[in-house]
């Protein structure tokens, strides 16, 4: 009897490497009923409504000057914020505003760690809105877990094309609100559609609205965790003494759930029923403790709120709280709250500090300013009778609403004579009257001629510009040239 034999085996395929990425798995976010619910609500429509009213209002600052209450005027060089104008020179003031812009959110962040996240962020904002329209086409969320489950009918494109749509006009609305900051609200409104606009308005509001439409509609709490840098610098700005969106453990362990006619002897008051998880747009586990993802929203603790009172036990299962007071309670102890703190005390500081000095650069902020740039080449001149003439180029800056007449002098060179071209000075006077335009900037030719053998190869010379009408002058100081002796 012939035996066949039998084959060799395959070798077993190698494992699979593990994957380091993935896949994002859909949150479905259900709606949460409470104060921080309504608190969500209106910062949302106060936010929105500042973003899109604001452009729009006026505010008269005399002829030939926007009227837009907020406005970048890069055209004009200046930043318009009401009664409040920046000029070029000035952007200092922009500097020191995002300064105490940035210690405010380290304040905020090391007394209630990441609440700008939960509240105030933009992308906290739009997702908000974005999900607040998909509720509104798709339902809360089990009928929108069903509706992504169920085959495609006319009903489930209609309810998908209807949010996209809305979506769009949504961050369309957005992106174009941004350019109203940058040009009069009204004219590039009508412009815009009419083709006429800047490219630059067409560039930064399709930019925007793809933005918007990608970030608040399909990445959502991907931005929070991977692409926004803020959740990992707050670990250097928090401390144990910080308050925290937290799970009370020491109140809710150990957990499970609720049975018919049970109590809650020998147990902890968390029923395990995951109205935390379900509220929450990051999609995590508050009882996890403290983690990236978490935006202290706080809706988990609306969640539990409504849980505990239901269940009959005493609201604040989930709380701001520290988890050093969480902990202490479970050791037995009363834990201590420190508000006022190191770090707490500096950042509150700084921010006066800094505030102080701004509004007191703006209190005296003068109403027009001088330069004087001296002509590199030639470097002066040697005139027939021995005479020196240096030229500079007066440059004066107006930021009243009118126009004045100033009054421009030199001194500080002996027999030094001037004039500005273009202007006519009277025989015998040492000044000469300089009109300037209003919240503009104006430049002069001025030449000034002295006897050079009587001065060193450098001196120096003021000029002084006065406003008969204010008693307000600046002086600037200017290096004369000649060719005497080094």
């Amino acid at each position: 009897m012939d035996h066949v034999a039998n084959p060799p085996k395959a070798p077993n395929p190698p494992p699979a490497a593990p994957s380091l990425y993935e896949r994002r798995k859909q949150i479905y976010p259900k709606l949460a009923h409470g104060k921080f619910r309504m608190v969500k609500w209106v910062v949302m429509a106060l936010t929105l409504g500042v973003y899109y009213i604001v452009p729009w209002i006026r505010w008269p600052r005399g002829e030939g000057i926007p009227d837009q209450a907020v406005l970048a005027d890069f055209a004009g060089e200046k930043f318009y914020f009401f009664f409040i104008t920046i000029w070029p020179q000035e952007i200092f003031y922009l500097a020191g505003l995002l300064i105490v812009a940035t210690f405010g959110l380290f304040l905020v962040t090391s007394l209630l760690g990441r609440v700008w996240c939960g509240y105030t962020c933009p992308q906290t904002v739009w997702t908000d809105l974005y999900i607040w329209v998909e509720r509104a086409f798709e339902g809360d969320r089990a009928a929108r877990m069903r509706l992504d489950k169920a085959p495609w009918s006319p009903n489930k494109a209609a309810r998908k094309i209807g949010k996209h749509i809305v979506w769009l006009i949504i961050a369309f609305l957005t992106g174009g609100a941004l350019i109203l900051y940058w040009h009069d609200a009204p004219t590039i409104a009508r412009t815009f559609f009419t083709g006429q606009a800047p490219l630059t308005a067409y560039f930064f509001a399709g930019m925007l609205t793809l933005t918007t439409y990608f970030l608040a509609g399909w990445m959502r709490e991907q931005v929070c965790t991977y692409m926004c840098p803020w959740p990992r610098i707050q670990g250097a700005l928090t401390d144990e003494y910080a308050l925290n969106v937290t799970y009370r453990y020491d109140r809710g362990e150990p957990r499970g759930p609720l049975r018919k006619e049970q109590g809650f002897e020998g147990r902890g008051d968390c029923i395990d029923c995951k109205q935390c998880v379900q509220v929450c747009p990051m999609g995590i586990d508050i009882r996890d403790g403290a983690q990236l993802e978490c935006i202290h929203c706080a809706l988990c603790i609306d969640a539990c709120d409504d849980i505990m009172t239901r269940v009959g036990r005493p609201t604040g299962l989930i709380a701001y709280d520290t988890d050093l007071a969480v902990a202490t309670r479970a050791a037995g102890g009363n834990p201590v709250y420190k508000l006022l703190r190191t770090r707490t005390v500096l950042y509150a500081v700084l921010m006066v500090a800094i505030s102080a000095l701004i509004l007191v650069g703006l209190a005296k902020e003068p109403t027009f300013e001088i330069n004087v740039l001296k002509d590199r080449s030639p470097p002066f001149v040697q005139l027939a009778n021995g005479d020196v003439r240096n030229g500079y180029t007066l440059k004066l800056v107006n930021k009243a609403t009118m126009a004045r007449d100033t009054m421009v002098s030199i001194s500080g060179l002996p027999g030094a004579e001037f004039e500005i071209i273009g202007l006519s000075k009277p025989d015998g006077t040492q000044e000469m009257e300089l009109p300037l335009e209003q919240y503009g900037v104006d430049r002069f030719r001025l030449l000034v001629t002295a006897p050079g053998a009587s001065l060193p190869h450098r001196s120096s010379l003021d000029i002084t510009v006065l406003d008969p009408m204010t008693g307000e002058s600046h002086t600037s100081s200017a290096a004369f040239m000649t060719a005497g002796a080094k």
